[in-house]
């Protein structure tokens, strides 16, 4: 591997509680992003990857064990330490669950037989397991990464999003995304959505209107507007805003663009109105911003 391309990253950790702690990792960038965390042989692990790809380093690189997009990976080992050391390739999200034995035995402590690794015969074994999961499970992970509420607010939200979370992945029932989404119950709508993000992002200088959007991912415009706020959270122009924003920001601070070529790069006809919405969005211009970085 290209030690060039690798990244050290950093991830956004919530603590739910003591011994309880979510961790949300994004790597927008180009390049692989790596991430290590110490985390000892007390805790069990649930690793969900949304979007991209990533691998989990073991034993110093002699083993790696390898997380696709809508998979997830469960880690369990009372004999050793299992410390967090990911590569997560660009373009790529995952959110972690990390919680003490101790604390997940309580969640379950009535149906203990109901989950595998929880038998006497399992519960001082290592126990990994990866598999895929469900649309239900997608739309939380969604709303995980793309909340926006009050700071005071959001590890209440995330516990919240995290208890569900852990009950949809074992649940195995056949009731699963009925019960979680009604009109998303068909993997196939969540694959249009899906589709309807990316084809906004990519052509975010002159994006499609809602209709047009509608019409090309074979959609109706009432689930597209609906499912697209449940998956991402936010409405599609909302969402597209942000983004964009976003985008902007990156290219301003990476030194190479002007004011009037990030504008233009993300759809507005003047700097005038590149100047209005980067306002909107940050409470201060552009050329501010980037002198505030410099003086910073």
């Amino acid at each position: 591997m290209d030690v060039k391309s690798v990244a050290t990253g950093s991830f956004q950790e919530v603590l739910i509680e003591d011994g309880f702690f979510v961790l949300k990792i994004q790597n927008d960038s180009p390049h692989i992003q790596r991430v290590t965390r110490e985390i000892d042989s007390s805790f069990i692990q649930f690793h969900f990857c949304s979007k991209g790809h990533s691998k989990f380093i073991f034993n110093e690189g002699r083993y790696a064990l390898e997380v696709k997009e809508e998979n997830s990976l469960l880690l369990y080992n009372t004999q050793v330490d299992l410390p967090l050391n990911l590569e997560l390739s660009p373009n790529s999200w995952l959110v972690s669950v990390v919680m003490t034995i101790r604390k997940f035995h309580s969640l379950f402590s009535k149906e203990a037989d109901y989950i595998p690794f929880l038998s006497p015969e399992n519960k001082d074994k290592k126990y990994y397991s990866q598999e895929g999961f469900s649309p239900a499970i997608s739309v939380i992970l969604s709303q995980m990464m793309n909340y926006n509420l009050h700071p005071s607010i959001k590890p209440l939200y995330i516990k919240g999003k995290v208890y569900e979370l852990i009950a949809l992945y074992f649940n195995k029932g056949d009731e699963t995304d009925m019960e979680q989404c009604p009109f998303l119950v068909d993997e196939d709508n969540v694959r249009r959505i899906r589709q309807a993000k990316e084809i906004i992002i990519a052509r975010m200088a002159e994006p499609p209107t809602l209709s047009e959007l509608s019409e090309e991912i074979g959609l109706s415009l009432k689930k597209l507007k609906e499912g697209f706020k449940q998956i991402y959270g936010e409405p599609v122009f909302t969402f597209l805003f942000e983004y964009k924003m976003e985008y902007a920001r990156r290219m301003l601070e990476s030194g190479q663009y002007n004011v009037n070529e990030v504008g233009h790069k993300i759809g507005y006809s003047t700097a005038s109105h590149f100047i209005s919405a980067f306002k909107k969005k940050y409470g201060t211009t552009p050329k501010k911003y980037l002198m505030a970085l410099s003086n910073g």
